[in-house]
């Protein structure tokens, strides 16, 4: 019986989303780096939107290898947002200041994405392909889920 936990664990982390491939809910939030920031803007590109929180551990674990996945995979037609759901700003500007990243980071102090996206976990990341359509949510960061991450962006970048 020990052995399904794990097995039960994984399958709580990742949800797949419907066959029908629904489009991926559009947003428009304040931008990091000035002005608004959309999903439509990459539309074209493989997206992966990561909602995240200054006070959420896996997060902080987690965004190191997300500024990995964004550099070895952007030349190439992929592009990360990071959401962050804090509700100052200030938070999430004091987090990247030791943990800088170069992709873009939006502002959603209302939380808005995480009803948008149905997300019941912190982190989520939504895997979006070129036309817009949700294709995974991925919810919750353990070790080694960055190779699930890897292996969703390398499918979709091939499509």
């Amino acid at each position: 019986m020990l052995f399904l936990v794990p097995a039960l664990a994984l399958l709580a982390a990742v949800q797949i989303a419907p066959a029908a491939d629904p489009q991926a809910p559009a947003f428009s939030l304040p931008a990091r780096a000035g002005g608004t920031g959309t999903l439509a803007q990459y539309r074209g590109q493989v997206v992966m939107v990561n909602i995240w929180a200054s006070w959420c551990g896996p997060c902080r674990q987690e965004m190191p290898l997300l500024e990995n996945i964004y550099r070895k995979y952007h030349k190439r037609g992929f592009t990360l947002i990071g959401v962050s759901i804090d509700d100052d700003r200030k938070a999430a500007d004091a987090f990247l200041a030791h943990t800088p990243v170069s992709f873009p980071v939006l502002y959603d102090t209302g939380a808005m994405l995480t009803g948008l996206y149905k997300v019941q976990g912190m982190p989520s990341s939504a895997f979006i392909d070129r036309q817009g359509r949700l294709r995974l949510l991925h919810e919750g960061y353990r070790p080694g889920d960055e190779k699930v991450y890897a292996a969703e962006i390398g499918k979709l970048l091939e499509q």
